[in-house]
């Protein structure tokens, strides 16, 4: 078995779609000309309904994509993907966040060792830790149970934990949870403020121990600790994720206080490993197993089920639609749930920094467009932001709006308005306000002559907006790891069929490597050779 390299626009698949994507109708034709085109272009998974039936496809369209996913050889990436083999291949490694949620008796090799052992070991320090903090057993260095927790991390050892905890909120227990990601000061003694040294933890995120950032930080949430209570202190408040035994050991935490991670599983994609402990910190150690079981059964569910009839491989193949053959720019994710405010930032990292790329799996530059700009905001607040844009601007915007049929707390009133909006916003971009139905309303308002006409170019709304709709029963754990699940799936499928490595991320070390480079140059006060609008701002910045 190995990893496809094919370019995609020597295939037969892409030349069809070029050939369809002039010829397409507008979302009102294919609804009027087919009946059954909901349940058609429709996928029932679960407690997961997705509704793709409002986007620019048709059955040939849709055969077409299918087609080109089989031809650049997805079946095989995906068994690579899940086999362990090394595909991500410039950095020389296998990408099996899948084996984190996997079942203990699963067999899923890296270099001919299982495994799911020293997962499920982990798995077991992770409850075992989280459990002893959260019911009070574990100690602070004062004999106080603790009552905050500060994650210290960036990207990867951030968002993903981020974005749980606070969509997960519902299930919190009494610990308060925090988290530190930007080397900016300021963010720092902010989160600082709120917390108590006597009863706070800290958990310092990072696989080399080394992050610029991260070390920043929890370097300054060591001295403002020792300050108040000590040097010996900091044995008992912190704890890391990480391999870099030695460096933790220097900064004064305990080897037993550490919590592994491996080099097969990318950052971005982290959250299910022991990145994920101030996760299971939050809401107990029982709701993160919740939430990995949910994220396996969506794997399950990607490896087996046909491309035509698989969530995640069609969410990609209509973003590659809509990328590579409509010239679309961005997609917006919509969750009508203020849960998930975080998860457009989180699957912008995700999205972003694994297929934004330009050179293809042969090392050549491609041809064609990869990668999309993901953003959103959720639902009505969006509304009232950025659908102006979307109703009536001139960009395509393929939307994906994501919705629970239950809430959470039982406001049945409330959650019927947020609800109504969801379906209405969805139906409105598709089916958009024609001339003739903006006349007849002025009509009954009274207007006429040329205050009527003067009006009617501005009230027109033309439809034809695509979006996805995801609506699922509720927000749980289980549901929200399989949403995430679904997700990292997708931008699989996507970096497939561009034939790009999706599990490196090259782009975000020049920056790292210059601000290093300037970093000294404020220490010496020495500005070496800069371009002369760097050189500037530098001398303004150390006049």
């Amino acid at each position: 078995m190995s990893f496809p390299k094919i370019n995609p626009t020597t295939t037969n698949s892409w030349k069809k779609l070029t050939e369809l994507a002039a010829n397409r109708k507008t979302l009102q034709a294919y609804f009027a000309e087919d009946d059954a085109r909901a349940k058609q272009f429709s996928i029932e998974w679960d407690q997961f309904f997705v509704d793709y039936s409002k986007n620019h496809l048709d059955n040939d369209i849709k055969e077409a994509l299918v087609s080109l996913a089989k031809e650049v050889g997805l079946e095989d990436a995906r068994a690579a993907y899940f086999a362990g083999e090394t595909i991500n291949q410039t950095e020389g490694r296998a990408v099996l966040h899948t084996a984190l949620r996997a079942k203990a008796g699963a067999d899923i090799r890296v270099d001919g060792e299982n495994v799911v052992p020293e997962i499920y070991n982990v798995r077991e320090q992770i409850r075992t830790f989280s459990q002893s903090v959260i019911d009070g057993s574990r100690k602070s260095s004062s004999g106080q149970a603790f009552t905050a927790v500060v994650n210290i991390g960036i990207g990867g050892s951030d968002l993903g934990p981020a974005m749980i905890t606070e969509a997960l909120a519902y299930y919190k227990n009494h610990l308060d949870v925090h988290f530190i990601s930007n080397v900016d000061g300021d963010h720092v003694m902010e989160v600082l403020k709120k917390v108590n040294p006597a009863t706070t933890l800290f958990v310092v995120v990072s696989k080399t121990f080394t992050t610029q950032e991260t070390l920043s930080n929890a370097t300054t949430a060591k001295k403002w600790l020792v300050e108040a209570l000590g040097e010996s202190a900091v044995a008992d408040h912190f704890v890391a994720v990480s391999t870099n035994l030695p460096a933790i050991g220097a900064f004064g935490i305990q080897s037993e206080n550490v919590f592994p991670m491996n080099d097969w599983v990318g950052g971005r994609f982290s959250l299910w490993s022991a990145v994920g402990l101030s996760i299971a910190l939050a809401v107990g150690p029982d709701h993160f197993e919740a939430l990995l079981e949910g994220a396996h059964e969506m794997d399950t569910h990607f490896a087996t089920a046909p491309i035509d009839e698989n969530i995640p491989a069609i969410l990609a193949l209509l973003t590659v639609w809509y990328t590579s053959f409509l010239d679309a720019q961005s997609e917006a994710v919509i969750p009508y749930t203020q849960y998930l405010h975080r998860l457009p930032a989180y699957l912008q990292q995700g999205i972003m920094e694994s297929n934004g790329k330009s050179v293809d799996r042969n090392g050549e530059a491609v041809s064609y467009q990869t990668g999309n700009i993901v953003w959103g905001e959720p639902g009505t607040n969006s509304q009232h932001a950025f659908f102006q844009l979307m109703h009536q601007g001139t960009k395509l915007i393929p939307a994906h709006f994501i919705g629970f049929v239950e809430s959470l707390h039982g406001n049945q009133d409330h959650h019927d308005k947020l609800m109504a909006n969801f379906f209405a916003q969805t139906e409105a971009l598709m089916q958009g306000k024609t001339e003739a139905q903006v006349r007849e309303e002025l009509v009954a308002k009274g207007l006429s002559g040329d205050a009527l006409e003067k009006l009617v170019p501005f009230k027109i709304f033309t439809g034809d907006k695509p979006t996805t709709t995801v609506l699922i029963e509720k927000l749980t754990p289980k549901t929200l790891g399989a949403l995430v699940a679904m997700y990292e799936h997708k931008i699989f499928v996507e970096g497939v069929v561009w034939n790009i490595f999706s599990y490196d991320q090259w782009g975000v070390e020049l920056g790292k490597q210059l601000a290093t480079v300037i970093l000294d140059e404020f220490d010496t006060r020495k500005i070496s050779s800069h371009d002369a609008s760097t050189a500037q701002l530098l001398r303004r910045f150390k006049s």
